[in-house]
């Protein structure tokens, strides 16, 4: 069996062609299919870049109905799918219907194997491109964190102690309201560590208290009723990696000794086993609650603390992050754009100031089901207001009891809040921006580089 996974779906119910295929195209790896069930189970399986298919598919060889239902099921699965269909059914109709569907190429059978080759290495390349391009788009100058989108000075600050800490072996714990990003922190952490293993994520609170211990730790096989097969556990599964333990915060107290002991130790015993299991992996906890009150109130070991907090990252809601909100609206309309294959939605002047006057206390979670749901209500290409049905902000927020008499630190933070909103209105666009502020280029470029704020 290779080790390398499947880059190419051969979809063909002949299967003496099938075989054919498969050997002319030995070059790549492969996996076959020969109705539209087994081939959406390999590519779901797979997730193959490219997939050459016949249009003429059981029941139905004759017609062509099974291949393009095919067709759509696999572009619906995964839009940037290369898909090349190979059919006897030589007319341009259904060469044109399945390039508007998505299909990357069309070509008549018989195949020239030499050309199907190289239509298949042309679609991997592109794929490749298009893969690289989607990466690079989502990053930040290249940096391990660039998947967390933020101009705000706050996270910008956390995003650089999450790259500091990541070479280390040290337990890191993640504080703040739900949905403001700890499992992207975390993600960004191992990403950042280089670790080879995989990144696991539990939450603590969504299993129920008796199955918990065994989904960490595992279970031998007759360690209890319905055990019937050895289990390996959520920690052993990180091994070498880093795991999540999100919502750490409702960990039950007898867990939470066990969890204190493989901290100490680094290994651990499955339920009905006397084996000690040594185990290399990252632990990185996360909770919306206050840890050292529930310590107050006997809920929380002290000593379990201290082992996890060993570097504290406080993560400030999306209402304290300075254009933070239109910022990850603007990415969150790219992708369900993309995924609807529409063209791309954009905010109108209404909904902007929606956006920025709500307080979105469900944090980056709200703001996402939001645009997705006004991504599919919305009848042209701009979000209007009424489109997120939310309310327009009544005023300004009120002033604090104590104001600031420093003058350049005012107008320094305003110059600042002011970029920044901007920079987040106009989707990082800079002469928009400049625009927006009544300055030039050159001066919102100097503008940015005395006030540390990144385009």
């Amino acid at each position: 069996m290779s080790a390398q996974p499947p880059s190419l779906l051969i979809v063909e119910d002949d299967l003496a062609l099938q075989k054919q295929l498969k050997w002319s195209m030995d070059r790549f790896e492969s996996v076959t299919a020969d109705d539209v069930a087994s081939a959406v189970l390999q590519f779901r399986r797979h997730k193959p870049p490219v997939v050459t298919m016949d249009l003429g598919l059981p029941p139905d060889q004759d017609s062509t109905s099974e291949g393009f239902k095919l067709l759509e099921k696999l572009i619906e699965l995964e839009p940037g799918t290369k898909v090349i269909v190979l059919t006897g059914q030589n007319d341009q109709s259904n060469a044109l219907r399945a390039i508007r569907m998505g299909a990357y190429d069309f070509l008549a059978k018989p195949v020239d194997p030499d050309v199907l080759v190289l239509t298949v290495e042309r679609a991997m390349r592109l794929h490749e491109l298009q893969q690289e391009n989607q990466r690079l788009l989502t990053q930040q100058d290249g940096e391990p964190t660039g998947r967390l989108l933020t101009r705000d000075p706050q996270m910008q600050r956390i995003c650089r102690t999450v790259e500091r800490v990541a070479g280390s072996d040290a337990t890191v714990l993640l504080l703040g309201e739900s949905g403001t990003g700890k499992e992207v922190l975390a993600q960004s952490l191992h990403d950042a560590s280089k670790r080879k293993g995989r990144f696991v994520a539990i939450n603590c609170a969504a299993i129920p208290e008796a199955l918990l211990e065994s989904e960490l730790f595992g279970y031998e096989r007759g360690a209890f009723t319905g055990a019937t097969k050895t289990t390996v556990g959520k920690i052993e599964t990180a091994h070498g990696g880093t795991l999540m333990l999100d919502e750490i915060g409702d960990l039950p107290m007898p867990l939470q000794a066990k969890l204190l002991r493989f901290l100490q130790e680094r290994s651990i015993e499955r339920l009905g086993g006397r084996q000690e299991i040594p185990v290399d992996v990252r632990i990185v906890g996360a909770t919306h609650q206050d840890l050292k009150a529930k310590i107050a109130q006997g809920l929380f070991r002290e000593d379990l603390f201290y082992r996890l907090a060993e570097i504290v990252v406080d993560i400030p809601p999306l209402r304290d992050r300075v254009g933070d909100a239109v910022l990850l609206s603007h990415a969150f309309l790219r992708r369900f754009s993309s995924e609807q294959r529409r063209p791309i939605l954009r905010l109108a002047d209404d909904a902007i100031r929606a956006v920025e006057g709500h307080r979105w206390p469900g944090n980056v979670r709200e703001l996402q089901n939001v645009m997705k749901r006004a991504s599919i209500m919305a009848d042209g290409d701009r979000i209007t207001a009424d489109d997120l049905n939310l309310p327009l902000p009544a005023g300004g927020e009120a002033a604090a009891d104590e104001p600031e008499l420093d003058l350049r630190a005012v107008r320094e933070r305003a110059e600042r809040q002011a970029v920044v909103a901007a920079l987040a209105r106009t989707d990082g666009n800079i002469a928009k921006a400049a625009d927006l502020l009544g300055v030039s280029r050159p001066t919102l470029y100097d503008l940015m580089s005395r006030l540390g704020v990144k385009a």
